[in-house]
């Protein structure tokens, strides 16, 4: 490991607003932010921008930052102090493991900006809007909090909101081009380092609001599977899909 990497490290150690796998913090956020205000999640957060985003936006609403990256976390949280922020938090931990964090009802909102897609049919599962872990933050979010997906991914749009549809989630909000449709929504421009480097070569970011309105059956996880296979084999398959709806 670099140098730069082993400093940051032992500097993240050393801040009181980053904890790394910590134990029993199920409901008690609200006394380490010394208040009881909403807390919103940024789920594999990077370097934190929207972590910091919303935390400088919104100072009367409490944020935490999630990711197993410490080098990463890092920058968010020498951000924070530099800002004099309050109100943002991070955590380093597995994502798979989030449950494990947080009580129920304790989550008013998580947002997913631009997450690993996961292009390859057989890692859909690891997908973070896959209802292996939907289950999960549905465990600590609050009955009307919300999902939001940034994502210039249209693998990851799509196989989105065949999950909402698959499971009857509530579906709030959809945009295939968030700043041709949502321009005046602010917490949508904030932009991260994966966002301005522009993997997907769209120029084109989709966003989906919803919620987890009732359990996910597990059931229909295999139905899931059988399907995303079908869409994402068929480079047409986006089109297929879209046809089987309308007929």
């Amino acid at each position: 490991m670099g140098q730069k990497k082993l400093k940051r490290f032992a500097e993240i150690a050393s801040f009181a607003h980053v904890w790394e796998y910590p134990e029993n913090t199920a409901g008690e956020w609200s006394g380490y932010f010394k208040n009881d205000r909403p807390i919103t999640l940024e789920l594999a957060c990077g370097k934190g921008e929207y972590t910091i985003g919303l935390a400088s936006m919104h100072p009367e609403n409490n944020y935490i930052g999630v990711d197993v990256k410490g080098n990463r976390i890092w920058v968010g949280a020498k951000q924070a102090l530099q800002l004099e922020l309050k109100n943002a938090f991070f955590l380093r931990t597995q994502i798979g493991m989030i449950n494990a964090y947080f009580a129920e009802n304790e989550i008013n909102e998580i947002w997913l900006p631009f997450p690993d897609p996961q292009l390859r049919i057989s890692k859909a599962a690891k997908r973070l809007t896959h209802p292996i872990f939907l289950r999960k933050y549905k465990q600590f979010l609050k009955p009307d909090g919300y999902i939001h997906l940034k994502t210039d991914s249209p693998v990851l749009y799509r196989f989105t909101k065949l999950v909402i549809e698959m499971y009857q989630l509530d579906l709030l909000e959809d945009s295939v081009n968030i700043y041709e449709e949502l321009p005046q929504n602010q917490e949508l421009q904030i932009k991260t380092h994966y966002e301005s480097l522009d993997i997907a070569k769209s120029k084109t970011v989709h966003y989906l609001q919803f919620k987890i309105n009732h359990p996910l059956p597990i059931d229909r996880d295999n139905e899931l599977y059988r399907r995303t296979r079908e869409i994402e084999s068929n480079p047409d398959g986006a089109k297929i899909e879209e046809e089987k709806k309308i007929g």
